[in-house]
């Protein structure tokens, strides 16, 4: 009996230290039983694939991870063919739709000649075939469909309907608010063509005046003006290649007119020039509203709408794909823990809620900024918890908690109802009366009625005063 507890306790003993070393290796060690059913899966393994050991241990290996249409399994090769394989690469994608790529050493495991499973030794490459990517890539983006993240139907439509658009040359116009990632996919229409080795170059047209960025567009001649000399411009650089304009609804009309002419006759006049040049340019522009209101609101020509909307693109906003968070949440949390030496897990079920409540009207910008200001104030924590966030978010939803409810807001109406007031009285009227009711509640004391209403003193003494409100 004395000797069985011993034996016991030696195996527990030697587990807990097998455990510990497969721990401590620097390398991925993955093993299954002849099932392909995990048996065996380390640390290291855990960090490459981004998956907790609950999630894979006692599972299936094609339950859990899913493999492109050419490749199979190194671990189920190994089981089917009874063979040893060494430095095979592997790219293949984790329970949550991550792309991984390996170099894998699998030995299949025998016992008295009968297969009994098979063991792999893995090491990570997938930062490694990302900076490969890039460096083939001369024209100095960053981007393809791959970096596009989310799994929507509504994100999923508009990547098919780019990847589509990929395979001409006409022009694109990207639709989107601000923040939804439209140069994300100009830059991966553009690696995805035909002009993948020719330049990409991207201009803001809001960002210089109008007499700059003519002559940034176009080129200048020499002696066409005072310190001028022969520059060629961004039409020319990027010949051969693609050439992103974006808010191009900034540009003033008659600029307009002069990019639209391009646009039709593919060639390019230097200011103060007399000759003109032939361009191979393939322009993909950004408007971050809607295009019919930009025509309507005199913001831009019809024609030049007409010639850039060949291919129109239609980015939805992150309030209308909200399933698309938590893979958006994990990927920033990944990339900041990398960049801050930090090993946040995720978020607290008080934050995804709150996540899925707000209206993300800075889109997947707004998202990632209040992840990275969120783990910059965490110390050892692992989980994100409300307290992390942003004052500026918490603010916004402490709002939107404080708002009226519908019922309110529509006793109200009727009680206008006969009289016929413009939209704009009558939201003046709502204003007026809304911040009278706040200060009445607070004995008009400015500063806690201006916290209630999420505005600062002065902002709530301008509209005092705006209003003509008696305090």
């Amino acid at each position: 009996m004395e000797n069985t507890k011993r034996t016991i306790q030696q195996l527990q003993y030697i587990n807990s230290m097998y455990k510990r070393i497969l721990d401590e290796v620097d390398v991925g060690v993955h093993a299954v039983d002849n099932t392909g059913k995990t048996i065996v899966y380390n640390k290291k393994m855990m960090q490459i694939e981004s998956m907790d050991i609950q999630e894979v241990i006692n599972k299936n290996l094609l339950d859990v991870f899913k493999f492109k249409d050419n490749q199979s399994s190194t671990l189920v090769k190994a089981l089917q063919d009874g063979k040893e394989t060494s430095n095979v690469k592997q790219t293949y994608f984790n329970n949550k739709g991550r792309e991984i790529t390996t170099i894998n050493n699998t030995i299949p495991i025998y016992q008295n000649e009968n297969l009994q499973g098979a063991v792999e030794i893995a090491n990570d490459v997938t930062k490694l075939e990302r900076l490969i990517k890039g460096n083939t890539n001369k024209s100095g983006t960053r981007y393809t469909f791959d970096n596009i993240i989310g799994n929507s139907p509504a994100l999923k439509e508009v990547i098919e309907a780019a990847k589509r658009a990929s395979r001409t040359a006409s022009y694109v116009l990207i639709v989107g608010e601000t923040g939804t990632g439209k140069e994300l996919f100009a830059q991966s229409i553009h690696n995805a063509s035909t002009r993948l080795a020719s330049p990409f170059i991207s201009q803001n047209c809001a960002a210089l005046p109008d007499n700059l960025i003519e002559s940034l567009l176009f080129g200048t001649k020499r002696g066409a003006f005072t310190g001028s000399v022969d520059s060629p411009g961004l039409f020319e650089q990027a010949e051969g290649g693609t050439l992103l304009l974006d808010e191009i609804n900034s540009l003033n009309l008659n600029l307009q007119a002069k990019l639209l002419r391009v646009l039709q006759e593919r060639m390019i006049r230097r200011i103060g020039d007399t000759k003109d040049t032939p361009v191979d340019v393939r322009v993909i522009a950004n408007i971050n509203e809607d295009p019919i209101d930009a025509v309507a609101n005199n913001n831009l020509r019809k024609d030049l709408y007409y010639r850039l909307g060949v291919v129109t693109i239609f980015i939805p906003p992150l309030r209308e794909r909200k399933e698309d968070i938590p893979l958006l949440v994990e990927h920033f949390i990944e990339k900041y823990n990398e960049r801050f030496q930090m090993n946040v897990k995720g978020l607290s079920d008080e934050v995804k809620q709150s996540f899925f409540e707000y209206d993300w009207h800075g889109n997947i910008r707004e998202l990632e900024h209040i992840i990275e200001a969120a783990m910059n104030i965490m110390m050892d924590e692992e989980i994100i918890k409300y307290s992390h966030l942003p004052y500026q978010y918490r603010n916004k939803m402490q709002l939107k908690e404080r708002m009226l409810p519908l019922s309110t807001v529509d006793t109200y109406i009727n009680e206008q109802a006969d009289i016929a007031i413009p939209l704009k009285e009558q939201l003046e009227l709502f204003e007026k009366s809304y911040i009278e009711h706040v200060l009445k509640k607070n004995n008009n004391n400015i500063s806690k009625s201006a916290k209630l209403l999420g505005l600062s003193r002065q902002s709530l003494q301008y509209r005092i005063k705006k209003l003509n409100l008696s305090i």
